[in-house]
């Protein structure tokens, strides 16, 4: 029919349109101002008709749009018209509809995917907006803090408020750890904060990791190596003063009686002697084991005030470079910040470096060219750090997880506690002590605060 067909319509109102305008101007000239006026009326009507028809098309697609923002998927138009232009727009636009609505479901069913991992892990999600409302928390977090529902990071106030304080003051990339107690338990805290972007929105993604077990595993398993230390320092130095004591003690019996003066001669008596004096000998050492033991385990509070590095570091250089055999010249310091300072207690800081320093120099006592390297400055992720760095022959990787237990050393005349003294009073600066080493290379101890 006419009256359906698009292009028909649009040639009958222009027609229209023409056939008035003639009669407007043809009234023009017989001066019949009354019907111009009119037709002209008329004329500004069918424009104003032929746009909206014409735009129909733009509105249709516009309002499509407006569903799809709105998430509106029922959306159909009518694709049976006779106009084909019509017909296959509608067609398009169904199309159209059902395929974003196809991917608007698997986008759903992925996050619910997602979402239902986040719900089952065993390790606890958060993140929350600069303004501190939570958007998102798995059951894991509320279970290990024992409160829910948690919407605002002010809630975990009631929790503990250094918790609050913590999660407050993390910076992006930052790694805390947090012993947390409440009625039913004591847990051990891991927690990572990191910054994601989402629409445009700054967010902070906080994980939360109960790591008791792993420190208890690795409390039992540093307990096992210092009991194995221990046992053999121990049996090393009783055992000598078994054999020696037994070996006397056969000087001055027979059988199950004592011998007389008749039978014990200058020899015994000499030997006597001296294996009396290598069990004094052997108690000595034995007492300043348990001396070194005990100096270990009382490590004083640190006496903190401002230091200069720059100076400090020049300090430690004066008094490494005296070790016999060291070339003065083979020791360097770079300091990347100048004006660099610490909180710290100076004489346990200076302690500290001193041992990395001789350490490094009396491993290198066979290197050629040896060369001792130390540097200061701050990380990417604003920490403050002193390295000590040699390129001697290194240490073994079977050795290097054993460096900082306490007692344990390679050295034929080394007490084993100077590397676990040292990783103590950086634990108790706040900071830590960590190593790598690359044999025949370079090995670097590498102090954070």
């Amino acid at each position: 029919m006419i009256g359906e067909n698009f292009y028909t319509r649009i040639t009958i109102r222009v027609l229209f349109m023409v056939v008035t305008i003639f009669l407007a101007a043809y009234f023009f000239t017989k001066t019949e101002y009354l019907f111009v006026i009119i037709l002209l009326a008329v004329v500004i009507v069918q424009t104003i008709s032929l746009v909206k028809y014409i735009d129909s098309t733009n509105r249709k697609i516009a309002y499509f749009f407006n569903a799809i923002k709105n998430e509106d998927f029922t959306l159909k138009f009518p694709d049976q018209k006779n106009v084909t232009s019509f017909k296959e727009l509608n067609k398009s636009i169904n199309r159209l509809n059902s395929l974003i609505q196809e991917v608007h479901i698997k986008k759903q069913e992925q996050e619910q995917y997602y979402l239902e991992i986040l719900k089952q892990a065993q390790i606890g999600v958060l993140t929350h907006n600069d303004k501190g409302h939570i958007l998102f928390v798995n059951p894991r977090v509320e279970q290990l803090l024992n409160y829910t529902p948690l919407n605002h990071i002010k809630q975990l106030k009631k929790v503990d408020n250094n918790l609050y304080e913590l999660f407050e003051e993390m910076k992006p990339f930052e790694r805390k750890v947090f012993q947390l107690t409440n009625e039913r338990e004591t847990v051990q805290l891991a927690i990572k904060s990191t910054e994601i972007n989402v629409d445009k929105q700054l967010l902070r993604l906080i994980t939360v990791q109960d790591i008791k077990s792993e420190l208890e595993e690795k409390e039992t398993d540093s307990w096992i190596k210092l009991i194995r230390v221990l046992t053999h320092e121990i049996m090393n130095t009783v055992a000598p003063i078994t054999s020696i004591s037994e070996s006397i003690l056969n000087y001055f019996k027979v059988g199950d009686d004592t011998t007389t003066v008749e039978n014990f001669d200058q020899t015994k008596l000499d030997n006597t002697a001296k294996g009396l004096g290598v069990i004094k000998d052997q108690g000595k050492d034995l007492m300043n084991f348990v001396q070194s033991y005990r100096s270990f385990l009382s490590v004083p509070k640190p006496d903190k005030k401002i230091i200069l590095v720059k100076e400090l570091l020049e300090r430690i250089k004066m008094l490494a470079i005296q070790e016999a055999g060291f070339n003065k010249d083979a020791c360097t310091i770079t300091n990347h910040h100048p004006e660099l300072e610490l909180f710290a207690d100076e004489k346990q800081l200076s302690q500290v470096l001193l041992n990395l320093c001789k350490n490094a120099i009396q491993a290198m006592a066979t290197t050629a060219n040896a060369q001792l390297h130390i540097e200061s400055g701050m990380s990417s992720e604003g920490y403050k750090f002193i390295t000590i760095k040699d390129n001697g022959p290194g240490i073994p990787q079977d050795v290097l997880d054993q460096i900082f237990v306490p007692f344990f050393t390679t050295k034929e005349q080394g007490t084993g506690i100077g590397l676990s003294l040292s990783k103590q009073i950086m634990q108790l600066h706040g900071g830590s002590l960590n190593v790598y080493s690359i044999p025949n290379k370079e090995t670097v101890f590498r102090l954070v605060f």
